[in-house]
């Protein structure tokens, strides 16, 4: 009875391993047909050098991408006046980047005409913060006008094309364009300071002369100066000069960063030179000052002590003028008469003398 029961047992045995062996037959060709797959899929080993799409029109970019098994995607625009509109600014992976097949790439296309954005209303506001409101929302100020008022550099009225803008107003302008302000200004008329401008991109240089009430006159650039990335290398008048409010600037630029920066050290040391300058010619405007109010000090002083000088004169001549004629003769002794002594008395009852 106990040898069939064995017979049955070693099958069961058997069974069990080989399905065991066959779940982990099935597992390693899983993970095999995964591996091939997912190489496949990854085309693992393949690459792809980026192209530089810069200065592009899009639908050359989309053909040079298409050739080398890559995707593009437009997800910003800007605008460069400089520029045709649709060209590619930037991208992203930059060229020359190893990528894999089938990589999508990035770009930054140049508009063809600027967004428009609403304008603010910024009258009843100091001109600092009205120009901080305009460069928020991606303007700027086309012109400054200023008009007798009693509230110095407070804006009165403002216009974009000529219309008036009011708390009511919905108006649009291009971004980067500007406004007109008209600005008060106490008695019709002031000076300012001209800020230095030397080695300050084109946008900051703006903003210092608005900031100071001066308008921004003629802009050149140098011949082939990129106009996105230039700096100011000279200004007329220079920094220091004083303006009426209201005035203009004009500025020249170059992309050239080391004359930008000879310039501004140009600048800083006519300065200090016009600063030394001044102060020689204060310090001796005030050394002739105060000797021209020592003279008048001393003019004074003589002035009060002559009066008081004659006065006593006159009060010694007066004191001569009264009193009795000096003679220089000795004056002779006077005579005089001898007083007679009376006899003496004898008092025989006292015994004293009297006289």
């Amino acid at each position: 009875m106990e040898q069939p029961q064995k017979s049955k047992r070693r099958p069961d045995r058997l069974t069990l391993l080989r399905h065991i062996v066959l779940a982990a037959a099935t597992l390693v060709a899983l993970a095999v047909a995964a591996h091939l797959l997912m190489l496949a899929g990854t085309r693992h080993g393949a690459r792809r050098t980026v192209p530089d799409f810069g200065g592009m029109p899009l639908a050359e970019a989309r053909r040079a991408a298409a050739a080398r098994d890559l995707a593009l995607v437009v997800n910003d625009s800007l605008y460069v006046a400089a520029l045709d509109g649709g060209v590619v600014l930037d991208q992203l992976p930059q060229g020359g980047t190893e990528v894999k097949p089938g990589r999508t790439v990035y770009l930054t296309v140049n508009a063809f005409r600027r967004r428009m954005v609403p304008v603010p209303y910024v009258a009843g506001r100091s001109l600092r913060q009205a120009r901080n409101m305009l460069e928020v929302a991606g303007l700027g100020i086309e012109r400054l006008v200023y008009e007798a008022d009693l509230a110095t550099n407070y804006v009165l009225a403002e216009y974009c094309r000529g219309e008036e803008v009011t708390p009511r107003s919905r108006i649009e302008a291009e971004a980067g364009s500007g406004v007109t302000l008209h600005v008060g200004v106490e008695g019709g008329y002031g000076t300012t300071v001209v800020p230095g401008l030397e080695g300050l991109p084109l946008a900051e240089a703006k903003s210092r002369l608005w900031e100071q009430g001066i308008n921004v006159g003629r802009v050149e650039f140098d011949p082939g100066s990129d106009p996105d990335g230039a700096f100011v290398y000279r200004q007329d008048p220079l920094r220091e000069h004083s303006v009426a409010l209201g005035g203009h600037v004009d500025l020249r630029l170059t992309s050239d960063t080391t004359k930008a920066r000879e310039a501004r050290e140009k600048a800083e040391r006519e300065v200090q030179r016009l600063l030394e300058e001044r102060l020689a010619r204060e310090k001796a405007e005030a050394d002739s000052l105060a000797r021209l109010r020592l003279e008048e000090a001393l003019a004074a002083s003589a002035a009060e002590e002559r009066p008081a000088a004659a006065e006593a004169g006159r009060k010694e001549a007066a004191r001569h003028d009264g009193a009795a004629p000096r003679n220089d003769r000795r004056e002779a002794p006077r005579f005089r008469m001898p007083q007679r002594e009376e006899p003496q008395r004898y008092d025989d009852e006292t015994d004293e003398f009297f006289f």
